[in-house]
C-alpha cells in the first residue's frame, strides 16, 4: 500500500494550517486568507488534527470537524486533509518529518495563530520543528504582543523576516518566522464552545 500525499507538486510553496479545528469559525479562514495573501502560497493545507495533546476538551468527531472546514474554506487555493490521521503520527514534528520524506521537493511552512505561538515551547520538539519549517504567525485577538512577548520570539529575533519580505518565508532556509499582525478577527472557537456550554 502507497503512502498517503498530500495533493501538492514539486516546487509548490505550500502552508500548513494545523488545528483541531472544533469547531471552525471564520477567524479560521481569517488566517488562513492572510497567510495565502502575504506569503503569496500556491495552497494552503487545513490540517485536521485527531486529536490535540494539550487541549482538554470535548472533541467533535473528526468527519464533522473536516466537514465545518471544508464548508468555509476557498476550493481553489485551500485543502482540508486528514492526514495526520491517515498516517498515525504524534505529535507535530513527526507529522513534518513524513510530509518532508514523501514531499521532498515542496517548500512547506508552518502557519499559526499567535495564541499558539504563546504555548509553542510547549510542543515537543519545538525548537526542531522550527529548524525544520519556516513559521508564519498571524496575530489574534489577546496574542497581538506575541511577537515580542513569547520564549519563541526571544529565542529566535535574528530568524524574523520583516512583513515585506513575507513573500520569501516559504523559500527561506529555517530557522525563519514571520509575524502578520492583522487585521485582527475575534473569532474563536473556545468562546463558541462556551457560548454552547461545551469545554
Amino acid at each position: 500500500m502507497s503512502e498517503p500525499q498530500l495533493p501538492v507538486q514539486a516546487g509548490e510553496r505550500i502552508g500548513l494550517f494545523g488545528g483541531s479545528f472544533d469547531p471552525v469559525h471564520e477567524g479560521h479562514r481569517h488566517v488562513a486568507d492572510l497567510a495565502m495573501k502575504h506569503l503569496k502560497l500556491d495552497k494552503i493545507v487545513w490540517l485536521v488534527t485527531p486529536g490535540n495533546p494539550l487541549k482538554d476538551t470535548t472533541w467533535l468527531p473528526l468527519a464533522e470537524r473536516m466537514a465545518g472546514a471544508e464548508a468555509v474554506i476557498d476550493p481553489k487555493t485551500m485543502i482540508v486533509s486528514d492526514i495526520e490521521a491517515r498516517l498515525g503520527t504524534r505529535p507535530t514534528i513527526d507529522l513534518l518529518k513524513r510530509l518532508k520524506v514523501i514531499h521532498p521537493d515542496v517548500h512547506f511552512v508552518w502557519v499559526m495563530g499567535s495564541d499558539n505561538l504563546e504555548s509553542f515551547p510547549r510542543w515537543r520538539a519545538w525548537r526542531e520543528i522550527t529548524a525544520l519549517v519556516p513559521i508564519c504567525v498571524i496575530a489574534r485577538p489577546g496574542f497581538e504582543h506575541a511577537d515580542e512577548t513569547s520564549e519563541f520570539a526571544r529565542v529566535y529575533p535574528n530568524a524574523r523576516l520583516p512583513l515585506e519580505r513575507a513573500d520569501e518565508l516559504a523559500t527561506t532556509t529555517p530557522p525563519a518566522w514571520v509575524w502578520i499582525p492583522g487585521p485582527l478577527n475575534p473569532a474563536s472557537s473556545t468562546a463558541i464552545r462556551a457560548a454552547k456550554g461545551v469545554k
